[in-house]
């Protein structure tokens, strides 16, 4: 049982940084279209004349969403091998089973939701202006 919690533990950090961190899909995610990913906006920094106080900014507000992403890391590891023991039952209670997916969902959502308000947070720190430039240097790097 510990083998697969532990297995499962890097993959789902390595989704959950991809899911933040990645740059949308060509004529992909309309929603991902319209945000930009902290590391696009310090890459391009210097072309779209971010200024210090905005770096700071973003780097504070990434800074927080780490660490609350690790919080409900551990939070899901948790829950996530709870549900690995009921699965192990035999015969399965598949209502603890469905009970317990609803708090691993949850968290889910929650890092979902923090993903999303990390992204809102950075647009919200860039002029139109560093806006427009931003997207156009991601289309030309796709």
């Amino acid at each position: 049982m510990k083998r697969v919690c532990v297995a499962f533990l890097p993959l789902l950090f390595l989704l959950l940084r991809a899911s933040v961190f990645a740059q949308p899909a060509p004529g992909g995610d309309p929603i991902a279209q319209n945000l930009f990913p902290p590391d696009l906006v310090m890459r391009y920094g210097g072309e779209i004349g971010l200024d210090e106080k905005q770096r700071a900014a973003i780097k504070e507000v990434v800074q927080k969403a780490q660490a609350r992403f690790l919080d409900v890391q551990w939070d899901m590891q948790s829950e996530s091998e709870k549900m690995v023991r009921l699965l192990q039952a035999k015969p399965i209670d598949e209502t603890a089973v469905l009970a317990q997916v609803e708090k691993v969902l949850s968290l889910e959502r929650e890092v979902k939701k923090a993903q999303l308000s990390l992204l809102i947070r950075i647009k919200n720190l860039l002029t139109d202006a560093q806006q427009a430039r931003l997207s156009e240097l991601r289309k030309k790097s796709e």
